[in-house]
């Protein structure tokens, strides 16, 4: 059978069921939760820059300073929620971005204009 619907075999053979394999929202940790969407947008945001593989067909600056912008604010809404070792990462990342935006612009924000610069400062690069 090619499809994935599980069988009357396979739904009560060894391997776990779906309730198993899944965990409801409510136990899952906030900060958890913070640090995946944060690495969602990053790799969003990365995808639109132009970074990823084959990266150049997927350019669009538009759409990189949205997911930039709203990292930013998420990183700045959450510093006090979540411990340094976790943001400090999640910071860094978002340098990066903020940097190869700039980098990819071919008309530069004036510093402190860029995307999130709202909520991290000026970007030098």
């Amino acid at each position: 059978m090619s499809d994935a619907t599980p069988t009357p075999e396979s739904a009560t053979g060894d391997s776990p069921d779906f309730d198993t394999l899944t965990r409801d929202i409510a136990d899952v940790p906030a900060v958890e939760v913070i640090t995946t969407v944060a690495v969602h947008l990053m790799s969003a945001a990365a995808v639109n820059l132009g970074l990823a593989e084959g990266g150049e067909g997927h350019k669009d600056l538009d759409e990189a300073r949205k997911l930039i912008h709203s990292l930013a604010g998420l990183m700045d809404a959450s510093a006090t929620e979540i411990s340094s070792f976790h943001a400090a990462p999640l910071r860094d990342g978002l340098k990066s971005l903020q940097l190869a935006f700039r980098e990819a612009s071919e008309v530069p924000d004036e510093p402190g204009q860029g995307p999130g610069e709202k909520y991290t400062g000026p970007v030098f690069g």
